[in-house]
């Protein structure tokens, strides 16, 4: 099947609100994309710099440190400890795995790929570059017998939902009745801020007390870019049932799709260091600790945003409505439209700007929360 139409790039939509926000006395505060703006730390720079070398054609699979570290950091942060190399594999980027997973699985035309009903966009894309179809549920019960593909994410992007361990298991369990594969987009798990989160490790799909060792046809996706601020260097991967990603090392294979070798290079040593994640969690637990407050004292409402690098807001009203508010506060946010049909009123706030734009941001808040 050829590729169909796709939907303008929603983004776009935002250009008259960004220049309504420019205009404000005191600057742009843009919480939109989620682009980190926190230096990359260096040591991974320098692991960058001294990789620079790169004659030769990097590995698909990636270099066996790089492979290993993988390996060591999901037994270390995230309680997976049964993995080995033939488990994972490095990714130019989350969002490329995440657009092109149901078309290297072989799906097409009819069969289903779910996501949440709160969700990042490129999971419907990704469905659409299958020409398979995309179905919105949270609810294992209601997925198709078409289903081929189930796709969730905790803690979310938008709304900052966390899936406990039973919860994963059920759609474990539902997506296994169905025949299908289930992935779990897990970039944001190291911020867990609302109870019991903000004390207890988020748990991954991958987690014996979610599959009780049976890999077969789960992955994990997790991306460096929020953790370690890599954003610009695309440094992802994959990890779960052996069979499914020697599926995926073939493809990738034959399209060249490698991560560029001093870009693994920088990934074994981000790895390696849970000092830098911990004090990137804490510029973002202060950060959040001043938005919120202030959000409320501006009559919005935060929900879900248990976890993650985003407050998921309402005051009542349309999308589009509290998006031109805030613009005239120099506020620059994302529509609950672009991340689905079923939340037309939340707006999404991420959490990466400098401690001055934010500080700012919340100033002009609580200010207009007093003038109501």
């Amino acid at each position: 099947m050829a590729l169909g139409p796709l939907p303008d790039y929603p983004w776009d939509q935002m250009l008259p609100f960004a220049e309504r926000a420019r205009a404000h006395p005191l600057g742009i505060v843009d919480l939109s994309i989620g682009s980190p703006v926190d230096p990359t730390p260096a040591l991974i720079r320098e692991a960058l710099s001294e990789a620079t070398d790169a004659h030769a054609y990097p590995q698909t699979v990636g270099t066996p440190a790089l492979r290993e570290a993988i390996v060591a950091w999901f037994a270390r942060r995230r309680g997976v400890s049964d993995l080995t190399v033939a488990n994972v594999l490095p990714t130019i980027g989350s969002k490329e795995l995440v657009a092109f997973l149901p078309f290297m699985l072989g799906l097409g035309d009819g069969d289903v790929v779910v996501h949440p009903r709160a969700a990042y966009p490129t999971y419907a894309i990704g469905a659409a570059f299958a020409g398979a179809t995309a179905f919105a549920s949270d609810d294992p019960s209601e997925w198709p017998e078409e289903t081929r593909l189930v796709w969730v994410n905790s803690p979310g992007n938008p709304d900052g939902s966390v899936l406990g361990v039973d919860a994963l298991r059920r759609m474990v369990e539902r997506a296994r009745e169905l025949g299908a594969v289930i992935a779990s987009d897990e970039c944001y798990a190291e911020l867990g801020w609302e109870a019991p989160w903000d004390r207890e490790r988020i748990p991954s799909i991958l987690d014996p007390r979610v599959i009780a060792g049976d890999r077969r046809d789960v992955l994990a996706v997790y991306s460096l870019s929020k953790q370690s601020n890599l954003a610009g260097y695309r440094a992802a991967f994959v990890a779960g049932c052996s069979i499914l990603i020697d599926r995926l090392v073939t493809v990738r294979k034959h399209a060249g799709l490698m991560v560029p070798a001093p870009l693994q290079a920088a990934m074994t040593v981000a790895l390696a260091d849970d000092r830098h994640v911990s004090e990137q969690r804490e510029r973002y637990r202060r950060r959040r600790e001043v938005l919120k407050p202030a959000l409320e004292s501006a009559g919005f409402r935060i929900d879900r945003s248990e976890g993650g690098l985003y407050l998921w807001a309402t005051e009542g009203r349309g999308a589009w409505e509290s998006i031109a508010r805030l613009a005239d506060l120099g506020i620059l946010a994302g529509p609950g439209v672009f991340y689905g049909d079923f939340f037309p009123q939340h707006v999404r706030l991420s959490l990466t700007a400098t401690d001055e734009r934010i500080a700012s941001a919340a100033d002009r808040l609580t200010t207009f929360g007093e003038s109501l």
